[in-house]
C-alpha cells in the first residue's frame, strides 16, 4: 500500500474499532490466530444496535462509505429490513467547496477562462452533495444554465477508499462466516461500477440525452437540455429549470399546484420509463424532481439509471398481472421462469409464505403496491435469493413513485394505471411478427448447437482416451476442513509424543508420572474437548 493509502487505512480501522465493527468484519488479531472461530461469536456482535452502529460508522467514514451505505439501503433482499431502513437515513453532509476551486476545475476541463464560456456565474452553490455541487450561470447566447461541477480530488479519495473496501470485503469473506451469504466482494464490485458511473459526467450527459429523447413528444415531462460544448468528465452544463422541489409541493398547499394531476403524470411517466422504454431514473425521490408553475414534472440528477431489456420487461408485465390477480402459482412459475427462483428453493414453503403475504392484505383492494413490494423483497431475502440488481432498482423506484403518488393523491389507483402498460407489453410479446422472430432465433440457436455437437463429443472422447479429461470438484469451506484436519494431526502427534514420554523413567515427575508426558496428555485432552465442543456448536 502507498503511504497515503496506509494513512487512510489506519483512519478507517480506528473508526471501525470505535463502533466495535472490526470484530464484525473479522479483522481482529484473534480472528487471524483462531481460524476456528465460527460465526456464532460474531452473531453475538450483531445486537439490536448493530444497524445504528453500522450507519454511524459509514457516516463517519465519509463520502465513499456513505454512498456504499446508500446502495446497501436499496438492497433489503441482501441486508434485511432493519439494516435497510437504518441506512436509508444516511445523508451527504458535505459543505460546498470554495468557488476558486470550482473555477479552476471548469477552466482546466473546458480549456479557457470562465468568462470565455459564461457571461454570469454565481459563486454561491444552488445545491451541494458529496461528489459535486451546482451553480447557476448564463451562456453568451443568453440561456440560463445549471452547471454541475465535480469537487476537487473526489476521484482520488474514492479510488483510495475503494481499494481499502475491496481488501476489507475479501478479508471479511475469508474470515467471517456470518456475512458469507452476502458475497461482499461482489457487492463492492457492483458499487465500484456504480460510483464510477456517477462520477463520470460524460455518462450522465448520455443518460440525460437518452431520457430526453424518450419524452420528446411529451411537453409536460421535462428533461433538461444539455450543452455538450460546455461539458466534460467533471463539468456538466444543462438547462436551468424554474420550479420547486416536489417535496415542497407535497408538504405545502399552494393552490397553483394540482396535486392530483401531478400524481397522475408522475406515475404514468415512471411506468413508461420502466415498461415501455426500459430506461428509468433509479433514484426518483422527491428531492430529485421539480415541479414548474404549469404542473409539469422535471427530473434531475441522472447519475444512476436502470436498464431493462425487452424480454425482462415482458416477463415483468406478466409478473405484475399475476401479482394484481393474487395468482400465487402463476407468480411462483414466473419467478422461476425469470431465473429469480431456482431448484434449491423450497416451493411448498414459499407458497405458504406468499399466501401469508396476501392474507396480510386480505380485504384490501390491491389498488396499490404500497408495502407489498417491500414485503416481497424481504421474503426473497429469507430464501437467500440473489435478486438481479436491475430488478431491485426497479422495485425500489416503483415503491418511491407510488409513495409520491399516494402523498399527492391518497385515492390514486396504481394498479389501474399500470394495467394498460402491462397489456401493451403482453400484446407486443405475442405479436405474430415477434413470435416468428423468436422462433427464427430459437431455430438458429438449436441449429448451431446441433452443428457443434459432433465436434464437442469427438473432443470429449479424445480427452478421455488420452487421459486428459480434467474434473473440477468444488469443496466448500475447504479452509475450515483443512484447519480441523491440521488440529487433528497436532492432537495425534501430541498423544503419540506424550505416550513415548511416559515410557521414560528419568526426569521430573508429577503424580508419579513423567512431567513431560503428563503435560502433553493434558494439552491433548484440552484441544480434543475444544474441537468436539466447536463441532457441536457449529452443527
Amino acid at each position: 500500500m502507498q503511504r497515503k493509502t496506509l494513512s487512510r487505512f489506519d483512519e478507517i480501522v480506528k473508526i471501525l474499532r470505535k463502533y466495535d465493527m472490526d470484530k464484525v468484519l473479522g479483522q481482529t488479531t484473534r480472528n487471524r490466530i483462531s481460524p476456528f472461530r465460527s460465526g456464532s461469536e460474531n452473531k453475538e456482535l450483531l445486537k439490536e444496535d448493530f444497524p445504528e452502529r453500522l450507519r454511524l460508522t459509514l457516516q463517519e467514514l465519509g463520502t465513499t462509505f456513505i454512498k456504499f451505505g446508500q446502495l446497501l439501503s436499496t438492497r433489503p433482499d441482501l441486508v434485511g429490513e432493519r439494516i435497510s431502513e437504518e441506512l436509508s437515513q444516511l445523508h451527504d453532509d458535505n459543505p460546498p467547496i470554495d468557488f476558486e476551486e470550482i473555477k479552476v476545475i471548469i477552466e482546466e476541463d473546458l480549456g479557457g477562462n470562465l468568462k470565455d464560456f459564461f457571461t454570469e456565474f454565481s459563486d454561491t452553490a444552488l445545491a451541494t452533495a458529496s461528489i459535486a455541487q451546482v451553480h447557476e450561470a448564463k451562456l453568451h447566447s443568453g440561456e440560463r444554465v445549471a452547471v454541475k461541477v465535480q469537487k476537487t480530488n473526489v476521484q482520488e479519495i474514492v479510488e483510495t477508499d475503494l481499494n481499502i473496501m475491496k481488501f476489507l470485503a475479501n478479508e471479511s469473506d475469508r474470515f467471517n462466516t456470518t456475512f458469507k451469504h452476502l458475497n461482499l466482494p461482489a457487492v463492492v464490485k457492483e458499487f465500484d461500477r456504480s460510483i464510477h458511473k456517477e462520477m463520470d459526467f460524460d455518462n450522465e450527459l448520455m443518460n440525460i440525452r437518452h431520457l430526453r429523447d424518450n419524452f420528446i413528444h411529451n411537453d409536460k415531462i421535462i428533461v433538461p437540455t444539455i450543452y455538450p460544448d460546455y461539458s466534460s468528465e467533471r463539468v456538466l452544463t444543462m438547462e436551468y429549470v424554474d420550479g420547486v422541489k416536489l417535496s415542497e409541493v407535497i408538504a405545502g398547499d399552494d393552490p397553483k399546484y394540482n396535486k392530483i394531476l401531478i400524481a397522475d403524470r408522475m406515475v404514468r411517466a415512471y411506468f413508461k420509463q420502466i415498461f415501455l422504454d426500459g430506461f428509468f431514473h433509479a433514484d426518483p425521490h422527491p428531492g430529485n424532481i421539480f415541479i414548474t408553475d404549469d404542473n409539469s414534472i422535471c427530473f434531475i440528477d441522472f447519475g444512476m439509471m436502470g436498464v431493462l431489456d425487452e424480454n425482462f420487461r415482458q416477463d415483468l408485465a406478466e409478473l405484475m398481472i399475476c401479482f394484481s390477480n393474487r395468482d400465487i402459482d402463476g407468480l411462483i412459475n414466473q419467478l422461476i421462469y425469470m431465473n429469480i427462483l431456482n431448484v434449491k428453493t423450497d416451493i411448498s414453503i414459499l407458497k405458504g409464505d406468499l399466501n401469508d403475504l396476501f392474507a396480510k392484505y386480505y380485504g384490501v383492494e390491491l389498488s396499490r403496491f404500497n408495502g407489498v413490494i417491500e414485503d416481497l423483497l424481504f421474503l426473497m431475502q429469507k430464501y437467500d435469493v440473489m435478486l438481479p440488481n436491475e430488478f431491485v432498482l426497479m422495485a425500489r423506484g416503483l415503491s418511491m413513485v407510488e409513495n409520491i403518488g399516494l402523498s399527492l393523491d391518497p385515492d390514486i389507483d396504481i394498479v389501474e394505471i399500470i394495467k394498460p402498460f402491462a397489456r401493451k407489453l403482453m400484446i407486443q410479446k405475442y405479436n405474430p411478427k415477434k413470435m416468428v422472430h423468436n422462433a427464427r432465433n430459437t431455430f438458429f440457436t438449436v441449429e448451431h448447437m446441433l452443428r457443434a455437437l459432433p465436434s464437442l463429443v469427438s473432443k470429449t472422447f479424445y480427452k478421455v482416451d488420452e487421459g486428459e479429461l480434467t474434473i473440477n470438484i468444488e469443496v466448500k469451506q475447504i479452509s475450515e476442513i483443512t484447519n480441523q484436519i491440521s488440529l487433528a494431526i497436532i492432537i495425534a502427534a501430541l498423544v503419540i509424543g506424550s505416550s513415548l514420554a511416559m515410557m521414560v523413567e528419568a526426569g521430573p515427575k508429577l503424580f508419579g508420572l513423567p512431567l513431560l508426558g503428563f503435560v502433553g496428555f493434558t494439552i491433548s485432552l484440552a484441544l480434543g474437548v475444544f474441537t468436539v465442543v466447536r463441532y457441536f456448536m457449529d452443527f
